[in-house]
């Protein structure tokens, strides 16, 4: 499965591999390890990502998610962010090269405009309520059989 994993992201999902690459490049210095098959970074950034082959996780996993500091650890906290970028992995897989307009716009969209981020603070919604957030946890989980970020409690 791994082999099939990693040929399919090279081929099917070649485009936000192709960006992973390059991101992964410009962060050669900085930690990296294997998760499921997935090369993952840990970054200088606030934010995570998927680009196909490539994760990269935030060296500051609770900087959007303060509410989530009072249940996890950091240790557990940025696993679960892993199985939740992870799922966008599989996100990946499943829409070949429309995965960065199908996954990766709205997701962007959902994480930083600001009518987005606005929305959420006023009506108290998590970010993970989204259609790609909500899928990814679930897809992540499903694969990997670990767990991945919940609704805050």
């Amino acid at each position: 499965m791994l082999v099939l994993y990693i040929l399919l992201q090279l081929t099917w999902g070649f485009p936000q591999t192709l960006i992973g690459f390059i991101v992964f490049m410009l962060n050669i210095r900085r930690s990296h390890y294997l998760y499921h098959g997935s090369v993952v970074t840990v970054w200088i950034s606030k934010s995570s990502l998927s680009l196909g082959l490539f994760t990269f996780i935030s060296d500051d996993p609770f900087c959007y998610y303060p509410s989530y500091r009072e249940q996890y650890d950091d240790s557990s906290f940025a696993r679960m962010l892993l199985v939740h970028e992870y799922g966008h992995t599989i996100q990946s897989l499943i829409f070949g090269p429309l995965y960065l307009l199908a996954v990766g716009v709205p997701s962007i969209a959902w994480s930083f405009l600001p009518c987005f981020v606005d929305k959420r603070a006023k009506e108290n919604i998590s970010y993970f309520s989204a259609y790609p957030e909500r899928w990814a946890n679930k897809l992540g989980e499903t694969v990997t059989g670990d767990e991945s970020i919940g609704e805050p409690v």
